[in-house]
């Protein structure tokens, strides 16, 4: 941890109230997709930032030391989804755990037999339900040059910390009402439902493969996140495969339109 991170945690005099210029323009350029906003959004995003890093606790995992540099560059991509909604959406978890690359899950599943299958699965990120979210920091780095695939970890991790807080991820967030809940399903399901076959056409039958990531076909709560993914790192892309849930998405993380309206395009 150094220094100016250490200072504004409370661990020496006078903590600061504003993100360093070195620090600040550092994350803007190797993540240029950060920069894709008005000037009051950014001066909002450099304020969060800070506020987002005086709550969470970095750990670095196997030895991995935390720098400020890695601090603010996952601080700055995690604070994107929640720009307009506010931090309080993340106030359900503290730790924030980073690996120097994919890590290794132990995994248990028991098929439709009653046979159990154990098995490692490489992981890039993985958000706990009420605990931390786990990082692969080579990814992390790398977003800025992945973004226009529409992949980033630090998105995709945080965006399921959103679906959680109304229990298991499932693909939708909290919503204020049943109609909410009914006009987001009415725009999610078939679009889900749509990728899933192109995504089926191409792994068997040598289809078209989708711009969109295929593991987001392998359930509704990654289709969310990895659609997600897309949309704020690469939203004109992102928007010529997805039109409707553009304009859900820009109801959902912005306060001042309606929450959820039907879409019809």
């Amino acid at each position: 941890m150094l220094n100016w991170l250490k200072t504004l945690l409370g661990l020496r005099r006078a903590p600061p109230d504003r993100l360093p210029e070195a620090l600040w323009l550092g994350a803007l350029l190797r993540y240029p997709f950060l920069a894709h906003r008005s000037i009051a959004e950014l001066q909002q995003l450099r304020a969060m930032i800070v506020q987002f890093l005086k709550h969470k606790e970095f750990s670095g995992a196997h030895g991995l030391k935390v720098t400020d540099e890695m601090a603010v560059a996952i601080a700055a991509q995690a604070c994107v989804p929640v720009l307009h909604l506010g931090l309080r959406w993340y106030d359900d978890f503290t730790g924030i755990v980073i690996h120097a690359g994919a890590m290794l899950a132990s995994r248990e599943k028991t098929d439709r037999a009653g046979v159990v299958h154990r098995y490692s699965e490489a992981l890039l990120g993985e958000a706990m339900q009420g605990g931390p979210v786990t990082l692969s920091w080579q990814d992390v780095a790398a977003a800025g040059e992945l973004a226009d695939a529409g992949h980033n970890v630090v998105i995709h991790e945080f965006i399921h910390k959103i679906d959680m807080r109304n229990g298991l991820a499932d693909g939708c967030p909290p919503l204020p009402s049943r109609k909410a809940h009914a006009a987001w399903h009415s725009v999610m399901q078939p679009a889900y439902d749509n990728f899933c076959e192109q995504v089926a056409m191409a792994t068997r039958f040598g289809g078209e493969a989708p711009w969109l990531d295929g593991y987001g076909a392998s359930s509704a709560a990654e289709f969310f996140a990895v659609s997600c993914e897309a949309y704020f790192v690469n939203r004109e892309r992102f928007t010529q495969d997805f039109p409707a849930l553009t304009v859900l998405f820009d109801q959902f993380f912005k306060p001042d339109r309606p929450v959820v309206q039907q879409v019809r395009l």
